[in-house]
């Protein structure tokens, strides 16, 4: 696909990030789960101390996808990480290259940054995500167990300080 481009998003992006969000929730069987709106995502990614970045994936000028990411950090390299939260591409434009250029991207912003890592998540299930992933020379991380502490739960346990 040669006629793909990637751009920073921009405030007037939050419709369009929050399709694909919702595209992507829909996906993973977990639309239920997305309490994101164009406002909160205005706050969340555009404010002035946000530490969070999206990108957008354009076929021919129309948005086909969106990357969203923020810096970690590796105390064993003592460098920063960049995190990719989320990578989505529409189906219809899956296996055309652009979620392979849109990784490409994000590496060469980590490698800009002096990143020692670039590192994400992929549901179990996901075969194809997880085979893409391989293909590009990603390597799952089995031997960590991710934890969450989220609602309630993370109240609660703030509460107990």
């Amino acid at each position: 696909m040669s006629n793909i481009s990637i751009r920073p998003a921009i405030i007037n992006d939050c419709q369009t990030i929050l399709h694909f969000i919702t595209e992507l929730a829909i996906y993973e069987n977990a639309e239920h789960e997305v309490l994101a709106t164009e406002q909160s995502i205005k706050q969340s990614i555009f404010s002035e101390k946000s530490h969070v970045n999206a990108l957008i994936c354009e076929h021919q000028g129309v948005p086909i996808g969106i990357a969203i990411y923020f810096y970690n950090y590796s105390t064993w390299l003592a460098k920063s990480g960049l995190y990719l939260e989320d990578l989505y591409i529409s189906q219809a434009f899956r296996g055309q290259g652009a979620g392979k250029k849109l990784l490409q991207h994000l590496a060469k912003i980590a490698i800009d940054n002096h990143c020692g890592r670039f590192e994400w998540s992929c549901l179990d299930w996901n075969k194809p995500s997880r085979d893409f992933y391989e293909m590009v020379g990603a390597v799952a991380q089995s031997e960590w167990v991710g934890y969450r502490l989220s609602g309630e739960a993370l109240s609660d346990f703030a509460k107990q300080s």
